[in-house]
């Protein structure tokens, strides 16, 4: 049995995940933090980096520049709309957007956000699992593969998973800690 597709979807949620956690808000400007804003241009639909410059002129700064000004307006509008806890500052030609420094509350918040990412990307391991379990299942019951065979393979999918779990684990203890640090 080819373990491949499986270890695939798995590093996929992974690669989500990391995605998920590098967007969120822990009070240093970030080029992530804007990234994923989908503003409604004129003309159609993109992200703020496909519409502007995006530059990070330090740690609690981010300057917007977009390469149209009269897009500017949308994408304030975008940053706003967005509930990403970011005040975009209109200053004619450009967006500055000011990074807070957290509360304990927001820092609260945020580590319950990472949990409920932590959920989330196990649950979607898990299902990969039982695809995996329940494939090496058929392929057992048509005589395809023998009982040795069959139990070699759930073997390395637990192992599969347990590694995926571990890693999914390493990255939410070390972003919850990042959120945490005052």
């Amino acid at each position: 049995m080819d373990l491949s597709e499986y270890k695939q979807q798995m590093d996929k949620s992974i690669q989500y995940l990391i995605s998920e956690l590098k967007a969120l808000h822990i009070g240093r400007a970030s080029a992530w933090l804007v990234e994923n804003i989908e503003v409604e241009a004129s003309y159609w639909a993109m992200k703020v980096p496909q519409i502007a410059h995006v530059t990070i002129m330090d740690a609690q700064t981010i300057k917007i520049e977009p390469r149209d000004k009269n897009e500017l307006k949308h994408v304030e509008k975008a940053i706003y709309d967005a509930n990403t806890w970011l005040t975009p500052q209109n200053e004619w030609s450009y967006i500055i957007v000011k990074i807070p420094s957290l509360t304990q509350e927001r820092r609260q918040e945020i580590s319950k956000q990472v949990k409920a990412m932590w959920e989330e990307i196990k649950g979607r391991i898990r299902m990969v699992r039982q695809d995996a379990m329940k494939d090496n299942k058929k392929i057992f019951d048509a005589k395809e593969i023998g009982e040795d065979e069959s139990k070699r393979n759930e073997k390395e999918i637990d192992n599969l998973t347990k590694t995926f779990n571990d890693k999914v684990d390493e990255l939410i203890k070390n972003k919850s800690d990042e959120v945490m640090t005052v």
